[in-house]
């Protein structure tokens, strides 16, 4: 009996593709990346679990904000950014889903490519967070220079910087996936450590920013917003804002020291993709609600000038800056206001005071302001109490809007002319004025 057998014929159809660790993969596009990815390829049997618990906590972070946010709101309590870290939140929600969804699929490069994008983009609201705050920092330190329109473009400029970043990053990041050229890709990489970088300094900025505002001397007192004491905002924003500088350089570092796709290093483990992205910024997350920033940041609606945050003095000086800033304000009031004793009589308060005078007006409207301030801040500032509450809130919105347009305006240009153009402490007479 013969043990010859036929030859198959040969087949023309590819071999199924083996079931590694990485997701090398020839047809496209999409490609995949020719390098190592932070985190690697998710598994269903470690890293849904990882995401689905990270997940809860990011959705139990955005009912939270989003709750405080409401309740603010219903109280004409003006805070967007318990808003915006609610829309961070989801934001985190949709990269873990994708993640999950990726961990089933792991030959579905466009769920690989969305969950990546999702991932690098979301903690950019984080940044701009923090810099908003850094901003309100510095000009609580130092209101008449931080106010100056040269400062306001400089900020405006970094969050427009950020935008345009996030721009970059996400184009970059879709065209790797669906080209091969050399060229390309080196161009694409270029972007991409360059944002990496940039990013990384944004986020580590506010340390300095606040830091240098705090130390260098000050010529008024803080303008202070919001509850409680300012060096426990110095301390919530520092902290938070070393966290995301930690994360953002471990992922700078990452970029910077690419591996071979078979070959990853440590610090491109799963454990260090889930806590230097999710598990620091839900620290960030639930340090700031916690805490209640919506009260400890929060400014007076339509704050555009020095003294619109705490809409009180700037020290001894005040009465005098005002006296000044009447004179911007209507340079023939003062002699108007000595023409007969009759008059002066009409204008003389229950105390003896000339209800006319400078002194007059900003000490009796600062001093209601700041009794109102008082009242408001121990009754919760219209974010928490009563209808009493409520209508003393209502109140205190009407002498603040009274207190900004009758004084604070003529108070910031009478301010700067006090301390930019005499500094000897004379004050000009009113028929010196510049209106």
């Amino acid at each position: 009996m013969s043990n010859y057998t036929a030859p198959t014929a040969p087949t023309t159809s590819p071999a199924a593709p083996v079931a590694t660790g990485s997701l090398r993969h020839a047809q496209g596009p999409p490609y995949l990346p020719q390098t190592a990815q932070l985190g690697g390829v998710p598994t269903v049997g470690l890293d849904v679990p990882i995401s689905a618990v990270l997940l809860v906590l990011f959705a139990a972070g955005a009912a939270t904000n989003m709750t405080i946010f409401q309740f603010n709101r219903r109280h004409n309590y003006k805070f967007l950014f318990s808003g915006l870290l609610f829309g961070f939140c989801m934001a985190r929600i949709v990269a873990l889903a994708m993640r999950m969804v990726w961990a089933g699929r792991p030959r579905d490069i466009n769920v690989a490519m969305a969950s990546q994008i999702f991932t690098a983009a979301g903690v950019l609201l984080l940044f701009v967070t923090n810099l908003v705050f850094a901003q309100r920092m510095v000009r609580a330190y130092h209101p008449f220079f931080s106010w100056q329109r040269g400062v306001t473009l400089l900020f405006a400029g970094l969050y427009a910087s950020v935008a345009a970043v996030l721009v970059m990053v996400t184009s970059v990041a879709v065209r790797s996936f669906f080209t091969l050229d050399p060229a390309t890709r080196r161009t694409d990489r270029a972007v991409q450590l360059f944002s990496a970088a940039y990013l990384t300094a944004m986020a580590f900025l506010p340390v300095p920013l606040v830091a240098l505002a705090a130390v260098l001397p000050r010529r008024t007192r803080i303008d202070k917003f919001g509850e409680g004491h300012f060096s426990t905002k110095l301390a919530l924003l520092t902290f938070t804002a070393t966290l995301l500088a930690a994360g953002a350089v471990f992922r700078a570092a990452t970029a910077y020291a690419p591996r071979p796709l078979g070959d990853p290093a440590w610090f491109q483990s799963k454990a260090c993709y889930y806590c230097f992205n999710f598990v620091i910024e839900l620290v960030v997350v639930y340090t700031y609600a916690l805490s209640r920033f919506d009260r400890r940041f929060h400014v007076p609606d339509g704050s555009s000038a020095p003294g619109h945050y705490s809409c009180v003095e700037f020290g001894p000086d005040a009465a005098a800056a005002l006296a000044l800033a009447l004179a911007y304000a209507s340079p023939s009031s003062s002699s108007s206001s000595s023409s007969s004793s009759s008059s002066q009589a009409a204008g003389v308060d229950a105390d003896g005071f000339d209800k006319h005078s400078a002194t007059y007006v900003y000490s009796k409207r600062s001093s209601a302001w700041s009794a109102q301030s008082r009242r408001s801040a121990r009754s919760g500032g219209g974010v928490a109490g009563d209808a009493g509450a409520s209508a003393a809130a209502e109140a205190h919105s009407e002498t603040c809007s009274i207190s900004r347009d009758a004084d604070m305006a003529w108070m910031a240009r009478a301010m700067r002319e006090l301390y930019d153009e005499d500094e000897t402490g004379q004050l000009p007479g009113p028929g010196s004025a510049h209106g």
